[in-house]
């Protein structure tokens, strides 16, 4: 993968510099003592809970609407947190997974009325018009990162598969959510005319990306993470289906971490989040495991690990994934261990497993809001990451950290992205066809 145009990785990249590592191998989950099944949801959350999340909510919904282009509707990959007046920050580098974020994020606006109704609808379409045509794709798929006035990519930006995904899921959601006939139509011809096979470049795991210059990236999405959502927009696809034999072709390594045992890859915590806020995997399972109860595994693994580190992480101060840093953009989290891990903390880390382990990441983050707010709280919401002991307290914020961050915060208190995206009958179809059952 290439650099990020402001960092030294990139997320996605991030998760494979390393894959030559990876265990391997499909395994069946096995029941231990600390295998955790799914909890019922919804959480029961008290008063000052909800007064929390609606305004960490709220303030994630201003990002995606002021740090957005109101005609292209791209929203920049990062902006400052500190302004105080929410004009567009000056750089220039959108991100079309923090376009599919917020086009979500728009639906979440809407049904909690935090903006008003026919400005939510019209950027909406103009997004739509605008990524139908003129945005520059490949066989239907999208560059990752493009100028957010003109849609054109940045110099050897690559077409990303999962970006495209992404950005894929947040159209959906406002398809099945605005149940307009101009936003239908031009959401189905955006899905309709991705060419989900050509990415497989000849194999039955997808090509983690291609490139003008040299064509298809050699490494795959062949191992479990973040990219479910992916193959399951293909299975579904209406127009250029994979063969669902191609949910079987990918691993599902195991790590087995102080009685902890769950299907991961050496990869940062937000492979167990991302397709998690769009798919309802809860109380549903395929041949191989069930998803959701992995998730909640690999969450309450990763705060045994934090708390084993000899870091200053407590009950109150827990939680790394793929983030800024002190230095730029790293890729750091466990078990295993992965990345420079110097006590820093990333609040998306807690917010995007909110339903995953309720309890235990409203703590952090209410704490890291009461004790550091002045310094690490801005306009819209917590700062990418913080390391308090060193009196650093990053000044941007990420459009995907607090895309999933304000998901997963929507579907604890209402399951509303869930319900709402599931509504597509492709994501139905799709699961079935991968040989998903409830239980």
């Amino acid at each position: 993968m290439k650099a990020r145009p402001e960092h030294q990785i990139t997320r996605r990249g991030a998760t494979r510099l390393i894959a030559e590592t990876l265990l391997s191998g499909i395994a069946l989950p096995s029941l231990t003592s600390r295998t955790v099944l799914a909890e019922p949801r919804p959480a029961a959350l008290n008063a000052a809970d909800t007064v929390f999340l609606d305004e960490m909510e709220r303030q994630a919904c201003l990002y995606f609407y002021e740090q957005a282009d109101p005609s292209t509707g791209q929203v920049l990959d990062r902006a400052n947190n500190r302004t105080a007046n929410g004009q567009i920050d000056s750089r220039f580098v959108s991100s079309i997974a923090a376009t599919g974020f917020g086009l979500t994020a728009l639906c979440i606006a809407d049904r909690r009325r935090y903006l008003p109704a026919d400005r939510i609808r019209r950027r909406v379409l103009a997004t739509l018009q605008f990524h139908l045509r003129p945005m520059p794709t490949e066989r239907g798929f999208y560059y990752h990162f493009n100028d957010v006035k003109t849609g054109l990519p940045l110099l050897n930006i690559e077409v990303s598969p999962i970006d495209t995904a992404i950005l894929l899921c947040g159209i959906l959601t406002c398809r099945a959510h605005f149940k307009d006939s101009k936003i239908t139509d031009l959401a189905t011809q955006i899905y309709a005319r991705i060419d989900w096979p050509w990415m497989l470049n000849g194999g039955k795991t997808f090509a983690m990306g291609w490139l003008p210059a040299t064509g298809f990236l050699t490494p795959r999405w062949d191992h479990y993470a973040e990219m479910m959502m992916l193959y399951l927009l293909a299975i579904g696809s209406p127009t250029h289906p994979i063969d669902p034999s191609c949910w079987r072709s990918f691993s599902r390594p195991r790590v087995r971490f102080e009685g902890f045992n769950f299907i991961t890859g050496h990869d940062p915590l937000f492979i167990h989040l991302y397709s998690h806020a769009w798919f309802d995997f809860f109380r549903k399972r395929d041949a191989f495991a069930d998803y959701f109860s992995n998730s909640v595994t690999a969450v309450r693994a990763h705060k045994a690990f934090c708390l084993g580190l000899n870091r200053g992480y407590t009950e109150d101060y827990w939680g790394l994934t793929a983030s800024d840093w002190m230095h730029g953009y790293t890729a750091w989290g466990g078990p295993p261990s992965m990345g420079p891990i110097d006590g820093s903390v990333v609040p998306c880390a807690t917010a995007g497993s909110l339903p995953f382990l309720t309890r235990d990441c409203l703590r952090v983050l209410r704490s890291l809001k009461d004790k550091y707010g002045e310094y690490a709280w801005g306009r819209y919401g917590p700062c990418d990451a913080l390391h308090p002991n060193v009196s650093w307290y990053d000044a941007d914020v990420l459009g995907i950290d607090l895309g999933i961050s304000l998901l997963m915060a929507e579907n604890l208190r209402t399951g509303f992205v869930w319900k709402t995206f599931m509504q597509n009958p492709e994501t139905m179809n799709a699961m079935k066809l991968a040989g998903f059952h409830s239980y």
